[in-house]
């Protein structure tokens, strides 16, 4: 992602009056500051970008995950994430699983652990779960998505968390109530701190125009 952005949510800002003294900070952040530590994306979710994440989540296309995981590795190269760290991929609810026959996310989260950008990082597949069906986020309020997600997210190994850092990995950050609602179940189960990576991130100035194609997409993909 290019621009200023926010330490925090990595929102792209657009006004010169963001600066704190801890940095750049969006309005969000300024009023209530997420629970995860920092989120960071390789990029805006448009164009290229957008189409590629969209080859490996509806369409099947699994050779696009390791490209996906590069970009990630990317993102993160200039991070400084604390060791041991644990990463975690946002989970899928297992009837979407089954309907698309892997998690899109995992797969990026994989290839990913394959560039290893730190010596002591391992990967949790299972500690994190999705225990409820939620409607599509598509086209929701960020207090509509909130209250979507609320309840969906589980620990079942709290054990393997609890004192651990954790990078939670997803394919798209729009709102970060995804990441906000995942890092919230993680850090009551006792993990130390929490970091957030996407591939992309939906910026203001693209959400708008991608909500009409986005809702199109899923329909014909459900």
């Amino acid at each position: 992602m290019s621009g200023i952005l926010c330490g925090i949510c990595g929102e792209k800002l657009f006004s010169k009056f963001v600066e704190t003294p801890e940095g750049p900070r969006c309005g969000m952040c300024r009023r209530a500051a997420p629970l995860f530590q920092r989120a960071v994306a390789y990029g805006a979710y448009d164009g290229t970008l957008r189409d590629l994440i969209h080859l490996l989540k509806y369409q099947q296309i699994k050779p696009v995950a390791p490209l996906l995981g590069r970009l990630l590795a990317e993102a993160l190269a200039g991070v400084r994430l604390p060791e041991p760290l644990v990463v975690v991929p946002v989970p899928l609810f297992k009837r979407k699983l089954r309907e698309r026959g892997f998690n899109q996310t995992e797969e990026i989260a994989r290839a990913f652990m394959h560039r290893r950008l730190l010596r002591s990082i391992q990967l949790d597949t299972c500690s994190l779960v999705r225990v409820r069906e939620t409607a599509s986020q598509t086209g929701l309020t960020r207090h509509q998505r909130r209250a979507n997600l609320r309840g969906a997210f589980a620990v079942a190994r709290p054990e393997s968390i609890e004192g651990r850092n954790v990078l939670v990995i997803d394919d798209v950050m729009t709102t970060g109530t995804t990441a906000g609602e995942c890092s919230r179940v993680l850090l009551r189960a006792g993990a130390k701190q929490v970091f957030v990576a996407t591939v992309a991130r939906a910026t203001r100035e693209v959400e708008i125009h991608l909500r009409e194609p986005e809702a199109a997409g899923q329909a014909a993909h459900a």
